[in-house]
């Protein structure tokens, strides 16, 4: 295999990122889309020159396709991962992978019996600045790491019938925008949290709308957490040591990071790229994996995920918020 060939279920925005990053990977291509809505998959596929597909069964049947990229709807993904695994696909899903943890242990496993690879979307991870940040700590830069204060919020008024309202498509700024915060505490901690404490603002449609978390990660680590869907406020991370600290604004897709130690001039690292390379990185890392015949990836594997929904489940069980069944269930049928 020289290239990996890739799918696209789904063809909304997050598929368009996807697709406009991939022409700038030497080591893949994408050569199909797949949509609930026949017109809908022609037009996204006539944009990128590929082939449209009349159905996810489609798409997943095609012999010349290696890999396929989940970009619909959270409450999807559980299902189309696992159908796609079932179809011997390797699968990129995109942040959440699923909307709890059993969903995910179930899909480990069926990749597990697959031999295929599987990996979460969470594109912040791949990217060159996050690297920087994981040598920096990794070299003591700034000493013990004491907390992490981050903030992801949307502003905007949403509809009550839009997505990210609405429970029964796992609405809420959760598993769209708080995963984000909850994933640079990880890359700076990666440990299992001691103790949880969060507050939460409900939404009319009985999704969460703002919360703030405190996570204990012990040793007095601490992560202060944070995001909201219609509230404006800065997309920042902080990361606090005992010699310094290191700030990182649009830390979601971040492009730069200031190192800031005790009594010395700031240093800036900047790492830019375009807006149509966003998911370059991340693109890269799994097709090398794949070409590799790796069925995890080293940078993102399946217990780093399994450990942040761990946490995702545990704030949504302190909120008391639960999606509809059909939406939770881990049945495969």
């Amino acid at each position: 295999m020289a290239k990996v060939n890739w799918g696209i279920i789904g063809c909304g925005n997050i598929a368009h990122t996807f697709a406009k990053s991939i022409a700038h990977c030497a080591d893949a291509q994408l050569i199909g889309a797949a949509s609930t809505s026949m017109q809908r998959a022609n037009e996204f596929a006539t944009h990128y020159s590929i082939k449209g597909y009349e159905s996810y069964q489609a798409l997943m049947q095609c012999p010349n396709i290696d890999a396929i990229y989940i970009a619909n709807t959270h409450e999807q993904h559980f299902k189309s991962v696992a159908q796609c695994l079932t179809h011997n696909k390797h699968v990129l899903s995109e942040k959440p992978i699923t909307v709890n943890a059993q969903q995910l242990i179930t899909l480990k496993e069926l990749a597990q019996q697959q031999n295929r690879f599987l990996m979460e979307g969470v594109w912040m991870r791949f990217l060159p600045a996050i690297v920087k940040l994981q040598q920096l700590l990794s070299e003591g830069v700034i000493g013990k790491v004491h907390s992490v204060n981050a903030n992801f919020s949307l502003a905007g008024e949403f509809e009550s019938s839009h997505r990210l309202m609405n429970p029964a498509t796992a609405g809420g700024a959760l598993l769209d925008l708080g995963i984000y915060p909850i994933s640079i505490a990880d890359v700076v901690f990666n440990k299992t949290p001691e103790q949880i404490k969060s507050l939460v603002h409900k939404s009319t449609t009985g999704v969460d709308e703002r919360s703030v978390t405190l996570i204990n990660y012990g040793q007095g680590q601490f992560a202060q957490l944070s995001s909201a869907l219609q509230q404006n406020g800065p997309t920042q991370a902080c990361i606090l040591g005992e010699y310094g600290y290191i700030r990182i604004d649009e830390f979601v897709g971040a492009q730069s990071l200031e190192l800031h130690l005790n009594a010395q001039q700031m240093q800036r690292f900047d790492f830019s790229f375009n807006d149509d390379e966003n998911f370059k990185f991340e693109i890269d890392h799994v097709s090398e994996c794949i070409l590799q015949q790796q069925t995890q990836s080293s940078v993102l594997p399946l217990s780093t995920s399994l450990r942040v929904m761990n946490i995702m489940d545990e704030l949504r069980a302190q909120w008391q918020l639960k999606y509809s069944d059909s939406v939770e269930s881990n049945n495969l049928n």
